[in-house]
């Protein structure tokens, strides 16, 4: 199919589309707030609101490695970033009550971010994180709940590792959660940053085994960072960027 239909295609169907879907199940999920403050019925909301992204779309997933994770355990899920579409990715394709790090602000955003703001999601200034950032991970550790994260802090053009930022990592290794590398490959062919249009594709998610903290300090978030950078970009069949080296948040 030629790149004019799939944009008139995002523009005139799956735009209103994805509207409809976010404002009828954020109203849902931000209603349900005001009874249920562990935002996990929320979570069921932006499950669901994410299957339906994929199934308009067209985006077809093939996940590997989800039996190297016991249940009853909480994780930081570090992912490269290829796309916006990640997110529905890895929410209708991991089967765990899932809580995103985002910068502070989404959250205001009508509808997604508002669901954010008030089902637990963790927003940072990323300019002063402060010590409230551990408080709210530790939090939803204690709940049982588990973060997704994207330590390059922005989407990849072309399928290359950017840095992966240290701060991400120093999180973790404070928190004592086990970091879930997680390598997603094929999502920037659905949306590429930088365009509106969107076409249907197949995308291929690949969850390593899990990489304790426990023992790390926290000036080893920045090895810690090189050695989950490793394990994506061996998953995917690239070398990792020797000069990538992980940054401070």
């Amino acid at each position: 199919m030629m790149p004019s239909y799939h944009w008139w295609r995002t523009v005139f169907f799956l735009i209103p589309a994805i509207a409809v879907y976010t404002i009828v199940l954020g109203t849902i999920s931000l209603s349900s707030s005001f009874f249920d403050r562990s935002g996990r019925f929320a979570h069921s909301c932006a499950r669901g609101w994410s299957w339906l992204i994929l199934k308009t779309t067209g985006v077809t997933v093939d996940v590997r490695g989800l039996e190297r994770l016991p249940r009853g355990t909480s994780y930081v899920f570090a992912a490269n970033h290829q796309s916006i579409y990640d997110i529905p990715v890895l929410f209708w394709n991991l089967p765990f009550e899932l809580r995103i790090l985002a910068k502070a602000s989404l959250g205001a955003f009508p509808f997604l971010g508002w669901h954010l703001a008030r089902t637990g999601h963790v927003l940072v200034d990323r300019r002063n994180p402060g010590a409230d950032l551990f408080r709210q991970v530790r939090l939803l550790m204690q709940a049982g709940y588990s973060l997704i994260v994207f330590p390059e802090g922005t989407r990849s053009i072309d399928g290359s590792l950017a840095r992966f930022r240290a701060g991400t990592f120093m999180m973790a290794i404070e928190s004592g959660l086990p970091v879930v590398p997680v390598a997603v490959d094929g999502s920037r062919r659905v949306m590429r940053k930088g365009q509106l249009m969107t076409c249907p594709g197949h995308v291929r998610v690949t969850v390593l085994d899990p990489i304790p903290t426990v023992g790390q300090r926290p000036e080893d978030a920045r090895a810690f960072a090189r050695q989950v950078q490793q394990a994506i970009a061996g998953a995917l069949g690239r070398d990792p960027d020797p000069t990538a080296e992980a940054v401070s948040a």
